[in-house]
């Protein structure tokens, strides 16, 4: 592909990889993400709500008339066991995918479909203790918009329930409450063969989120990563706010040593949707081409 700056004349460019619309869980329309993305200075942003391609035409649209350049992108939930007795959620970046590919659309169907009978079995359990329906939950979000705990989050706010979607997360819909119901997603090593048979790039989102302060380096699940890298993994987003301080430097090294692509991002889900903002993170523009030059599966627009 050609360079991606020849157009442009960014002295510093911002590029967030990694934000969300409310076709997923995202507060503001593809629209208003663009917009908001060029008030605060982003010069390249990816748009990639959870395990759909559905605000791609607008975000590019939107993306010629604020001068912003788009990179289509999905944020595709998974789950890869580690050891022998425990799995983990594992969220998978993919760029620049081909969205017509019969394998990864069936994958994302399935996907959507799962989020959706997890999301009314939650909301069952829910409505015997607080004043929430299935009908609320979907009022938050537009039609056809991919429905996650983020939707049933929203209802509880709006039903004064709780005061906002993270007070949500961390006390009723935390994974350890009784009202969380886990649902289907594919396995790591298959989503990330599945993006790379669709002509996109995989970049592991966010990793080790949930790694334990003051944990040593070497309890780092190297053979995780391991294993993923074989699968054909492209990269790793390191410059992520939630991504722990200590394990930044061994991500690095990790990503050095078998020359995987490295990111950074905001994982914007809007102004009230998350502390997140956008632009606060950035990947650099030798990165972004690297995704841009390997990936086959859908051109970007200029």
């Amino acid at each position: 592909m050609a360079e991606i700056f020849s157009s442009y004349d960014y002295s510093a460019p911002v590029i967030d990889l990694h934000a969300h619309s409310n076709n997923s869980d995202g507060k503001d329309s593809p629209t208003e993400l663009v917009e908001n993305a060029a008030k605060a200075n982003v010069t390249v942003l990816a748009i990639t709500d959870h395990d759909t391609t559905a605000g791609w035409s607008e975000a590019i649209r939107a993306g010629s008339r604020f001068g912003v350049r788009i990179i289509p992108g999905i944020e595709i939930s998974t789950r890869q066991r580690i050891g022998n007795h425990r799995s983990i959620s594992v969220h998978i970046l993919a760029y620049l995918p081909d969205p017509e590919n019969a394998d990864l659309r069936a994958e994302l169907t399935k996907t959507r479909s799962s989020r959706v009978n997890r999301a009314k079995k939650m909301v069952e359990l829910l409505a015997v203790d607080y004043p929430i329906s299935w009908a609320q939950v979907l009022a938050e979000l537009p039609e056809g918009a991919t429905i996650g705990r983020p939707a049933i989050a929203d209802a509880l706010v709006t039903s004064g329930i709780v005061p906002n979607r993270s007070d949500a997360f961390t006390s009723i819909l935390n994974s350890q409450s009784r009202y969380y119901v886990s649902d289907h997603s594919v396995s790591t090593v298959e989503a990330i063969s599945l993006i790379r048979a669709a002509g996109g790039i995989s970049v592991i989102a966010h990793p080790l989120i949930d790694f334990p302060p003051g944990q040593a380096l070497q309890d780092l699940p190297a053979e995780f990563f391991s294993e993923l890298i074989s699968a054909g993994l492209n990269g790793i987003e390191i410059d992520h706010r939630a991504v722990p301080s200590q394990a930044k430097p061994w991500l690095r090294q990790l990503a050095l040593k078998h020359d995987l692509i490295i990111t950074g991002s905001s994982d914007y889900h809007g102004v009230d949707g998350k502390e997140n903002r956008l632009g606060e993170n950035s990947t650099s523009p030798k990165m972004l081409q690297r995704i841009l030059d390997q990936a086959t599966g859908f051109e970007p627009p200029l």
